[in-house]
């Protein structure tokens, strides 16, 4: 009896797969969208989702902004049939009625099959980007993928400690605040005493990430810090009132604070930003926004987290 080639079991036990798809979604950490990947494909190491070993099968998964969605079915609705060979369709989810489609591309010099999906998620779009090289079609087949869209589910929220843990640094003290929230896994996050449902403007909130390469010099510093700070999304009308260097966990630092208004209620705030600058690699920046009445309180508990952010050991 002739042993069966090591690509043509794979495809029997990707197709032996399809009915178990009720197994246990698997979530990326720091995300709320998860599913059951196809047999082959184990968590990727260097972006949200999963891959095959040698890194050819690709399967990417993101947050969208709630929106999202809505623009997407509008899409789908005026154009039903499609265009320039992409193809569209729906399936039924655990998450809800998700859309996608299928195309052919090239990925370099590779054919490559690429299909994208995109589900409701509560405060949130989630999205699903899959990319298959040619000589793995007849193994990750159009039903397989469409099988492992059909598993997609969403979780309500991801606790504190698992989205923290993916952060460059660790945060030891969170000063109270209740509402933890990944922006970018791995390199920014929110802290909050309000929601994305209500609105993150009307209370205090923090947010903690990483920025690239930084200037060196002095001057430059500081004219980058003022040019961050009156850059920050969602705050119109700013004014500097401080800007000054100062030392952050005994490194170089700038402090630099705002007057402004924010959110769609126009809701006065005031504003600190911290840079704690990194001869090399990347720099701390933290962004911290409160209502001016509510200013000297959350003030002290800024400075609490800021003083409480320690590099990994």
């Amino acid at each position: 009896m002739k042993l069966i080639r090591p690509l043509a079991a794979l495809a029997l036990l990707v197709a032996s797969a399809l009915p178990a798809l009720a197994a246990d979604a698997v979530f990326p950490p720091g995300l709320r969208l998860g599913m059951v990947p196809l047999v082959g494909l184990s968590t990727a190491k260097t972006f949200p989702g999963f891959e095959t070993e040698d890194g050819s099968v690709k399967v990417l998964i993101t947050e969208l902004p709630p929106a999202a969605y809505g623009e997407v079915v509008s899409a789908f609705n005026s154009n039903p049939a499609g265009t320039n060979g992409v193809k569209q369709d729906k399936i039924e989810t655990p998450a809800g009625l998700a859309y996608f489609t299928t195309e052919s591309g090239k990925a370099g010099e590779t054919p490559v099959r690429r299909y994208s999906m995109i589900v409701p998620g509560a405060g949130f779009s989630g999205y699903v980007a899959v990319q298959i090289p040619e000589n793995a079609i007849k193994i990750y087949t159009d039903e397989a993928v469409r099988q492992m869209f059909a598993s997609v589910v969403t979780r309500k929220q991801v606790s504190a400690d698992e989205q923290i843990a993916l952060m460059p640094f660790k945060i030891t003290d969170l000063a109270e605040f209740k509402d933890v929230r990944t922006l970018a896994p791995g390199s920014s996050i929110i802290l909050a005493d309000g929601d994305e449902s209500t609105g993150y403007e009307s209370k205090p909130f923090m947010i903690l990430g990483v920025i690239g390469a930084t200037p060196q010099q002095a001057d430059d510093r500081a004219r980058f810090a003022q040019e961050a700070a009156l850059q920050i999304p969602g705050v119109r009308e700013s004014r500097v009132t401080m800007s000054e260097p100062i030392r952050i966990s005994g490194q170089q630092g700038f402090e630099t604070r705002i007057d402004g208004i924010s959110g769609k209620d126009k809701t006065p705030v005031t504003v600190v930003q911290w840079i704690r600058f990194s001869s090399g690699g990347a720099s701390l920046r933290i962004i911290a926004s409160a209502p001016r009445e509510q200013w000297p309180t959350a003030f002290t508990r800024f400075r609490a987290v800021r003083d409480g952010i320690q590099p990994k050991g």
